[in-house]
Parts: structure tokens; sequence; C-alpha cells
């Protein structure tokens, strides 16, 4: 028979599921050398087993997200990037669809096993970092952003222009800048052609300070928008600069990219607006006395 196995604990003051009130998100995707991947998991997360694609190569992804969200106190906005291997549980091997980068990347795995498998995750707020180490045992500490991203007010153009620098939490719990890049990352899809992909609900994994593997599924309402850079012409198209190559997150970076091998793809997702503040206009009046 069958052990259940518990819920994981929600502690005081989070409630779940999470409600995101507005998303705006990239991800950009690298098929690279398994055994790096491999060896990383093997060093975070035991319990799973790096995807393979095309030629047995594994999946190494960088998600940027803004978001807001609405408390019972009032609002906040969040910016976090994560750096992530694209893995499944050890023990459901057998379950798993055989796919290509392309399937999987337009959300052909309906098992959802295929998820990430989060090394890195650099965030602004000491909120969200403690919720994410505490619910999701993701590997979250602080960071601070410089971004431009796609806006209706804006210019027009589909460019992702990502810049993260340190942090540190301060004693009052909030966040203490520091100059120092991490990461810079700029995605220019202007021009190109997006395919709408069924990718969510997609799965988050963690493992926690006891060994226990968790998963942890993230809804998004709309299907995002994938684009295929895997033409030749479209190798130019993300740049990727890593910096502190000798801290924990340029190290890793090195490890699985390497030289930075010509990304595979770009999938973004934008919260539509739900009001706009029009055009003022003047209106006739009277003689003045």
């Amino acid at each position: 028979m069958t052990a259940h196995l518990p819920l994981p604990p929600v502690p005081e003051p989070f409630r779940l599921p999470f409600h995101y009130g507005a998303l705006h998100q990239i991800g950009v995707d690298w098929l690279v050398d398994p055994e790096p991947v491999r060896k990383l998991l093997a060093e975070h997360h035991p319990d799973l087993t790096a995807a393979a694609f095309e030629d047995g190569r594994a999946l190494v992804s960088l998600n940027y997200q803004l978001y807001f969200a609405q408390y019972a106190f009032g609002g906040g906005v969040t910016q976090e990037i994560e750096l992530n291997v694209i893995a499944f549980p050890t023990a459901s091997d057998g379950r798993l669809p055989r796919l290509s980068y392309t399937q999987y990347a337009q959300g052909w795995d309906q098992t959802k096993l295929l998820g990430i498998a989060r090394v890195h995750v650099v965030c602004d707020n000491p909120f969200a970092i403690r919720a994410g180490r505490e619910l999701y045992a993701e590997p979250k500490y602080p960071g601070w952003f410089e971004v431009g991203l796609p806006s209706l007010n804006g210019p027009e153009g589909e460019t992702w222009t990502v810049r993260c620098k340190a942090a540190a939490i301060g004693p009052d719990d909030t966040l203490e800048k520091d100059p120092r890049p991490l990461l810079d990352l700029t995605a220019e899809l202007d021009g190109l052609t997006a395919v709408a992909a069924n990718s969510a609900p997609i799965t988050g994994y963690g493992t926690d300070h006891e060994g226990r593997l968790l998963a942890g599924p993230m809804n998004v309402y709309q299907p995002y928008r994938w684009y295929d850079l895997a033409a030749p012409e479209h190798s130019d198209r993300t740049r990727l600069a890593f910096h502190s190559p000798d801290g924990g997150l340029g190290r890793d970076i090195r490890a699985l990219l390497g030289d930075e091998p010509p990304a595979v793809g770009a999938w973004t997702f934008q919260s539509p607006p739900v009001a706009a503040h029009n055009r003022p206009y003047y209106l006739p009046t009277g003689p003045r006395l």
C-alpha cells in the first residue's frame, strides 16, 4: 500500500496560492553540454534528473520576472531573475514523453513533470525572498535591477534588457543596494514572429534543508509568446554578460554556459492593461469677467 506524503507547511503570515496582480516575464533558453548540468543538479537537487533534448543536451534557462501583488496592507512590486535547469523527478522517469526542445517550449509536456530546477534566484524584495525560501525551498537571495522592457507606455519595440546587481538585507528588513553588477541580459526580439505556447502550469522544483524535494506549479492565465532563435541568423539576438565569475552565480553560469552558446529560444509574457488614463482635451470657456 502506497504511503501518502504530507503537504509542506505554510508558515505565517503567508497564504497560498499566491496571486499575482500583473506579471511581465522573459526567459532565454540554451541547449548545453549535460555533464556540468548533472554535476550541479547533484549538488543542489539530488532527486532530480536533467532532461535530455537534441543530441542529449541539457536545457538551461534564465528567467526574469517583474510582478505586482496586492496585499491586505497595500501593494508590492517585485523583480527577480532565476538560473534554472529543466529537470524532472528521477522517480518519475517512466512517465515522461520524448520531446524536442521546440515541442517542450511550446508546452507539449502535459505531464508538467519537466520543470525548472532553481539553482540561483536573485530578488529585490525581502518579503518575497523569505516567502520563496520558506514556502518553495528556493535558493533566493537579495539583488536589485535596472531594466528596459517593452511597454505600451514607452517606445515601440520588443527588446528586453536586464541588469542585475548585488544587494544585502539590512537589519530593518530593507534592501541595501550594492553597485557591483552580477549579470546583464539582453534579448532583441524585434521583428520576430512569436508562437503561442501553452507552457503553464510551470512546475518549479526546490530541495529543502532536510533534503526533501518540493514541487510548486505556477499557473499563468494566458499563453506565453515563444520565439524560435535556433536559426543562425538569430545567433546575436541575445547577449549575456556575467560578472564576479568567482561568486556563486557567475561561477555556475560559467560552468553551465561556458562561452555562451547561441540561445535556442526565448519566451515572454506581459499582463494586458486593465485601465487607461486617456489624453486630456480642452474645454470651451466663457468670457472671463
